[in-house]
């Protein structure tokens, strides 16, 4: 069976998309920070939306994914920019709707729907970027940026999540630089 590579963003692109949230009205705070968690911690759109506040540890970065594909937990953590940035929505959120379960809520602090949020990216990559990109291309470049900066296959397998490590093949597919300086350096037959 084959696999196609997935969509990913360059870094250049993410920035992009971070910079289009209107940042003074609490619904773009609230959908920029899950950007954010999105490209940070690599969560599948349904572990996001059920992503409680009891699950993150926000001293210390830790943040448990409950019942994740497969019925499977998993412990992440995350950094501390994306944990402060985490912090300041708590305090958001707390302010304008009080306590809350979910990490992100409705106004009513009800779970969001996930078509909700896939319209919500669909519309700020197509503003930011001239493209529509999915709450799975966000976990591509997570698992991307992961592995070019690792190198280690097992540690992004581990960090997504993925049962079968070759479910996890396909980003060495993208991040090949040897490949690609063996290739471009490979000689040439001339006339």
């Amino acid at each position: 069976m084959s696999r196609k590579i997935p969509e990913i963003l360059t870094i250049e692109e993410q920035q992009m998309l971070l910079q289009v949230f209107n940042k003074r009205y609490f619904n773009s705070r609230r959908n920029k920070c899950m950007v954010n968690l999105f490209l940070n911690a690599g969560l599948r759109l349904s572990e996001l939306l059920d992503l409680e506040w009891k699950d993150i540890n926000l001293m210390t970065g830790q943040l448990k994914v409950v019942q994740g594909k497969g019925n499977k937990d998993r412990i992440i953590w995350i950094n501390d920019d994306m944990l402060q940035e985490l912090c300041n929505w708590r305090e958001d959120q707390s302010e304008r709707i009080g306590k809350v379960k979910y990490v992100f809520s409705t106004g009513q602090s009800k779970r969001l729907k996930d078509s909700d949020v896939r319209q919500m990216i669909y519309k700020y990559s197509e503003k930011a970027l001239g493209k529509r990109i999915s709450p799975h291309t966000l976990r591509h470049t997570y698992a991307t940026d992961l592995y070019r900066e690792t190198k280690d296959i097992r540690l992004v397998q581990k960090a997504l999540g993925h049962a079968d490590l070759s479910t996890t093949m396909i980003y060495t597919h993208i991040v090949d630089d040897e490949l690609e300086n063996a290739l471009k350096s490979f000689r040439t037959v001339t006339n």
